[in-house]
């Protein structure tokens, strides 16, 4: 009984995610996602770049078989002092191509710097699609972005993300499963009122104006005076909204990218993610009243139960009860994969994997709650790329740093 206001904050956060949000979506119908397909824009497309060896080539290229007026499409890829051979490759796929420019900053600036220059740099463009290094983006991906720009209010425009090596291991399946609902339920609420508070950096569209209007709030951000490299694309869709701008989500523009496949790189991201939401949602409850209504009731209900959970967890392990709450996992997980596998029925298996994939979710869910929200809290200040920190092994035929062409530009000193 004394565990019944936590409780009821699972129930809220339950009802937004998995019901409320979704009801909203069928509700609203064509109304849910407008576009315009007569907005052509100038675009430029900004890429940080670092230590990504021979992966920047296959994202650049991607970039340049886009289905938007090559004439009105740039490319800017910045290296943030790569210490491998990221901009040889980045130098190699801009070849023939004068669209495209290399950049490199003349020390270690952290990934949201590296941004703000790309941005300072594309004078001519209206519109700054922000993509991960990491990252292969669909052919259609930039136009299906722009034409969600129906209203001047619209700042920025995310899309989706597919697990590009699900059936690598049982790993990278759970994550499939995840990122499924994470994107195709998660945020349907949030949709619904044009006020998403997470646009992902792997691939998603802004306004330049208004990014140059925010980046001396972007440059600055900081925990007790320590510089804030974690978790830039959540922060800037937080200032986008409380800037009185409308922030929106479609599932039509999506990119791919390798998801982790050992424990490890799971236990890193979740570390790094659940960093960047304390911050995050910690640091906007000062001005969380001004979002619409609902949005304020899910925003305060999902930071109350991020940090009830871990209590949670240790209550019932110490009172003996935790096989109880591992066997409600248990049966909520197998209930959603379930669903996934109705919902995805009609995909070739090569583009979906078993509804019982899900299942080691009811174990890891708790654990890294229990373990990482605590040690998230205590290392806030953490300021490194993390999973970006150390360099990539160089592809055996890594092309030469000497291959530029008339259309890529090589600026700040190599590292």
């Amino acid at each position: 009984m004394e565990l019944f206001p936590i409780h009821l904050l699972f129930i809220v956060v339950l009802m937004n995610r998995y019901i409320l949000g979704p009801f909203l979506r069928r509700l609203k119908g064509k109304r849910f996602e407008r576009v315009d397909d007569t907005y052509r824009p100038r675009v430029a497309v900004v890429v940080p770049l670092f230590n990504e060896g021979q992966g920047i080539f296959h994202t650049v290229r991607a970039l340049l078989a886009q289905d938007y007026p090559r004439e009105r499409l740039e490319i800017l890829v910045v290296d943030d002092c790569s210490r491998d051979d990221s901009v040889a490759w980045a130098q190699k796929a801009a070849e023939g191509h004068p669209n495209v420019r290399v950049l490199r900053n003349p020390e270690n600036l952290g990934k949201r710097k590296g941004i703000n220059r790309g941005v300072k740099a594309a004078v001519d463009a209206e519109i700054i699609v922000s993509v991960d290094s990491d990252v292969v983006v669909d052919k259609s991906a930039v136009r299906q972005l722009i034409r969600r720009f129906v209203h001047p209010n619209v700042a920025a425009v995310g899309g989706r993300t597919f697990v590009s090596n699900r059936h690598q291991n049982w790993m990278t399946r759970m994550i499939e499963i995840k990122f499924h609902f994470a994107q195709q339920w998660l945020k349907d609420l949030e949709r619904s009122f044009r006020q998403v508070m997470c646009l992902s950096g792997c691939l998603t569209a802004y306004r330049r104006h208004v990014l140059l209007q925010l980046e001396p709030i972007l440059e600055a951000r900081a925990i007790a005076g320590v510089p804030i490299k974690y978790g830039e694309d959540r922060f800037l869709t937080r200032q986008i909204v409380k800037h009185g701008y409308e922030t929106v989500y479609t599932l039509d523009a999506f990119c791919f990218t390798a998801a982790p496949s050992t424990l490890a790189g799971y236990f890193s991201q979740q570390l790094r993610w659940r960093r960047s939401n304390l911050v995050d949602l910690l640091s906007g409850l000062s001005h969380a009243w001004r979002l619409h209504p609902v949005i304020t009731v899910h925003y305060v209900s999902q930071l109350a139960l991020l940090l009830a959970y871990p209590v949670v967890i240790v209550h019932n392990l110490l009172t003996g009860e935790f096989w109880d709450i591992l066997a409600f996992h248990f049966l909520v997980i197998g209930l959603l994969g379930f669903i996934y596998r109705m919902e995805t029925r009609h995909l070739p298996e090569d583009r979906r994997v078993p509804g019982a994939s899900f299942l080691p979710m009811a174990l890891l869910m708790p654990v890294t709650y229990a373990l990482f929200t605590p040690l998230a809290l205590l290392t806030l200040d953490s300021g490194s790329w993390e999973t970006r920190g150390s360099p990539t092994t160089a592809p055996a035929a890594s092309p030469s740093p000497a291959k530029l062409t008339s259309g890529t530009t090589s600026e700040g000193t190599p590292s």
